[in-house]
């Protein structure tokens, strides 16, 4: 980048033929950019996987799985320049641990008690029984203001995976018994 004058009193910074927005103090270098690169290397703390049953759920039924992310603020210095990056939660990658997987734009979310089984946009049937490791990968994309300038989207996206989550996927059965356990206490059903 090479400064090019602007106004009598302020030089901006010009790559090719872009300007920056912002204005280069003397002896200072120009800001370089926010970049796809940078974006990935902030800690950004991963979503948590939540389910409905805990961690049993039954063969055939629907499972509510969601996501809990949240959007996060840092703060970084880039040659000089204090730069503010917000990461915003953006897709949602689910893997539910039986083959099968799903996009969606929403985390899902718990459901009340007396809503558990019912379909939900992130929930899932499963239709074996075993241990399932979830899976999950929430995609973030930002925005950066340099200086406290304004916010500028970056290009593209910091893909972050969750720790998976194991359900076991249990099967039922229902039997029914003729016997009165009282008249009969040995009988089928009655142990």
């Amino acid at each position: 980048m090479m400064p090019v004058s602007g106004s009598p009193d302020t030089t901006y910074a010009r790559s090719g033929s872009r300007f920056c927005q912002y204005p280069v103090e003397p002896g200072k270098p120009a800001f370089p950019g926010f970049t796809e690169k940078d974006f990935r290397k902030l800690a950004i703390v991963r979503a948590s996987i939540g389910s409905q049953p805990e961690r049993h759920t039954l063969k055939g039924a629907e499972t509510n799985i969601y996501a809990t992310a949240d959007e996060q603020t840092f703060t970084v210095q880039i040659v000089g320049y204090r730069v503010e990056v917000h990461a915003k939660p953006s897709e949602y990658r689910w893997s539910y641990g039986d083959g099968t997987s799903l996009v969606t734009a929403v985390p899902g979310g718990p459901v009340p008690d007396a809503r558990w089984g019912e379909k939900t946009v992130t929930s899932h049937v499963y239709r074996a029984t075993g241990d399932m490791n979830v899976g999950l990968t929430t995609v973030f994309t930002g925005e950066f203001s340099v200086d406290g300038g304004p916010f500028q989207p970056i290009a593209g996206n910091a893909p972050v995976p969750s720790a998976p989550k194991t359900l076991s996927v249990w099967r039922s059965e229902v039997k029914l018994y003729a016997d009165d356990c009282n008249a009969n206490p040995a009988g089928e059903g009655c142990r």
